[in-house]
């Protein structure tokens, strides 16, 4: 099972399982018992980011732009011929196997009531098939 919640929210160890921080920042000040893995490279590009937060794009850019960044084939895939690592589609499979057996918990600094949130759209590509 895969759910979404703030990092700063009420940790309950049992209902949270793994805790995935989703962020590309870790947060100045944020105690590391927060999370039990800080995952940058799901968190959108600082670019990205940025342009959301100051109002340049709108949400659905932001969502197909978000979707693109997790999904585009990374550099080292030119240097290989044969075993390719696909980008992020490594470690989204993984993660989908690990909510198999256990509640995994995307985390990132926005408010729980939030609705334009990465974390969300993060979780609903990973309840697809990737």
């Amino acid at each position: 099972m895969i759910k979404t919640k703030s990092v700063h929210s009420k940790i309950e160890p049992v209902k949270d399982g793994l805790r995935i921080l989703a962020a590309r920042s870790r947060g100045r000040g944020l105690p590391k018992d927060r999370y039990h893995i800080w995952m940058a490279n799901l968190g959108p590009s600082e670019q990205l980011r940025d342009e959301i937060l100051a109002g340049k794009i709108s949400w659905p850019e932001y969502s197909a732009r978000y979707r693109k960044e997790l999904l585009e084939d990374g550099t080292i895939d030119l240097r290989n011929k044969r075993i390719k690592n696909h980008g992020q589609k490594f470690t989204l499979r993984l993660l989908r196997h690990l909510a198999q057996s256990q509640t995994v918990t995307l985390l990132c600094h926005c408010a729980d009531d939030e609705q334009h949130c990465h974390r969300h759209l993060l979780k609903a590509l990973l309840d697809r098939k990737v």
